[in-house]
């Protein structure tokens, strides 16, 4: 199971820009797909961004699109989230997980601690 820890949130006004990472703990991120999730107080945890191992291909929800940007580092085993033009309704608590690319879905049923991301109007 590959297990992770989430970085660099905090509290920004809209418009600002985050980058958040998501670091390997233990075992390696090598040949596995990675992806953002987040999940709002009273919502469910959605999608947000995938790449693909070694990093050739990325997909990201239409509610993110054009602002966010996943890549990785695999010489560091790390991924990130690099997010522009923040919105208040993009506050959230933020996790990353190993996944199933094609299906969107992580491929473990842990998840980290999460990094909360609040972004003030």
């Amino acid at each position: 199971q590959v297990q992770v820890v989430e970085s660099g949130g905090g509290l920004v006004q809209a418009g600002g820009s985050l980058r958040l990472s998501c670091a390997a703990s233990g075992r390696t991120f090598t040949g596995y797909s990675m992806g953002w999730f987040r999940q709002a107080p009273g919502k469910e945890r959605e999608f947000v961004a995938a790449i693909t191992w070694p990093g050739t291909s990325t997909n990201y929800a239409d509610s993110v699109k054009g602002r966010f940007t996943i890549s990785r580092d695999n010489t560091k085993d790390t991924v990130y989230l690099e997010m522009n033009s923040l919105k208040p309704e993009d506050t959230a608590t933020y996790y990353c997980a190993a996944i199933n690319y094609i299906l969107g879905s992580p491929l473990f049923g842990s998840w980290g601690q999460g990094t909360q991301v609040t972004v003030s109007s």
